[in-house]
Formats: structure tokens, C-alpha cells, sequence
């Protein structure tokens, strides 16, 4: 596999850069991603990793766009109301960047599709909003051995981590949610530009784990406090009762 002359120009700032290169693109190009949810976290990845030209994208997202979203969700406009995310992301996408492959999944992942959605991917990517389908997303990932990549933004209190066996999401959150009841933005709120930047805050790390940057960042949760305009990093401990991944 090679750079075409049309991405050569196209990546022209990256491939300059001596951490990365054209043997660093080459990989995001072979890259296989999978982005669940193209909510607000979602509308900041989507086309952060298509402009870096990952090779492949997977967008699941089962719902459509309402007029509240318009505040966080820039991948979509006002005449988009009532259509499928999904297919809207990847229209928007694909526009972007001729050399991306892209799929559609309109289906809500649950314990059932995960495994078969999820699968043959180098990445995934999970933007979602509710622990429940958190949880599935991870313990499928644990299972079938892809790191994983949680992002989230709830108020003004952003979090990303990425998890690559143990330990695992279950291991930060435990048990207790398990359910499609847990509170939402919907019900809490969220600033808009919040999940911009944590969900461009994702993208980085998804870049710099397929492109080989830095050292492996597994198991460190990144907070950031958009009131205060802080971070701040927590090693996270791999739970010893995990019923995901202490077996594995």
C-alpha cells in the first residue's frame, strides 16, 4: 500500500512532521476504525480522523438528528432534522475525503450486533452517552482484544481514556450501571464547545495509538474542567473482581 500523489499533497503537514512521516500516515491509511455514536463527541472525531486519513470508518449511530442537538453537533444543519446521523456523518465525511472508506450502521449496539459490528477493527471509539451501552461496547472490545477509546462530556466536566485489555472501562466504572436509567446530558446539560474539545482531545489519542506516537497511553483517564480550563491525568488500577477482564 501506498500514498497516492492526491494524498501526498493532501497529508503534506503531517508527513513533515519527523514524529509521524509517511510511514505514520501510511498506517493511519491502513487504519480500521469504529465510531459508536455520532452525537457531540462523534461530530468532533468524525472528521478529525477523516481529515488525517484513516483508512476506514465505521460509523454507528441509530438515531436521528432533533433540533436540540444543533447546539454540540455541527456535522449537521437545521434542514437535517429528523434524518439519520449515520448516514449524514458519513455524507459529510466522504465530501471531506475521497480516500476514506466509509459504513453506515443505523442500529442501536447492544449486547447482541456488538460483537459482529465491532470486529476486524484496529480501534474503536465509543462517544456514546449512556453507561449501559458503555459498558456492552467495552466488555466486547475486552473480549475481542481491540483497544478501546471512551470519550465523554457531561456540563462542563469532559473525560477520555484508552483501555487496551486491563484494565478495562468496567474496571473505572464497575457494576452499578448497567442500565439504560442513568442520567444523560439530556437531563444534566452540556456546554457545547465542551464535547469539541473532548472529542478532538479523542481524535488525538486515536492518531497518535495508529500512527505509533509517543508511548502507549492505556489506562490513564484525561480530565478536563471547562469551568476552570484544567486538566488532569488519574492512573487508573485494574479491578481485581472485574468480571470482564480479571480473567484474561
Amino acid at each position: 500500500m501506498a500514498l497516492s500523489d492526491d494524498e501526498l499533497d493532501r497529508y503534506a503537514r503531517h508527513i513533515v512532521l519527523p514524529q509521524l512521516g509517511g510511514a505514520g500516515q501510511l498506517r493511519l491509511k491502513q487504519a480500521k476504525v469504529a465510531v459508536v455514536g455520532a452525537g457531540g463527541i462523534g461530530a468532533a472525531v468524525i472528521p478529525a480522523l477523516t481529515g488525517a486519513g484513516i483508512g476506514q470508518l465505521t460509523i454507528i449511530d441509530a438515531d436521528t438528528v432533533d433540533l436540540s442537538n444543533l447546539q454540540r453537533q455541527p456535522l449537521y444543519e437545521t434542514a437535517d432534522i429528523g434524518n439519520a446521523k449515520a448516514t449524514l456523518a458519513v455524507n459529510f465525511a466522504r465530501a471531506r475525503n475521497p480516500h476514506v472508506r466509509f459504513s453506515a450502521i443505523k442500529t442501536r449496539i447492544d449486547g447482541d450486533n456488538a460483537a459482529s459490528l465491532l470486529s476486524g477493527h484496529d480501534l474503536i471509539l465509543d462517544g456514546t452517552d449512556n453507561f449501559a451501552t458503555r459498558l456492552t461496547v467495552s466488555d466486547v472490545a475486552v473480549s475481542l482484544g481491540i483497544p478501546l477509546l471512551s470519550a465523554a462530556a457531561q456540563q462542563f466536566q469532559g473525560q477520555v481514556a484508552l483501555f487496551h485489555g486491563r484494565p478495562c472501562y468496567r474496571c473505572f466504572v464497575g457494576d452499578a450501571f448497567d442500565t439504560d436509567d442513568c442520567d444523560t446530558c439530556a437531563e444534566l446539560g452540556v456546554l457545547g464547545a465542551l464535547t469539541g474539545t473532548v472529542g478532538n482531545f479523542a481524535a488525538l489519542m486515536a492518531i497518535r495509538a495508529l500512527s505509533g506516537i509517543g508511548p502507549d497511553a492505556a489506562g490513564t483517564l484525561h480530565l478536563f474542567d471547562g469551568a476552570t480550563l484544567t486538566w488532569r491525568q488519574i492512573r487508573l488500577v485494574a479491578d481485581p473482581e472485574c468480571r470482564t477482564c480479571s480473567m484474561r
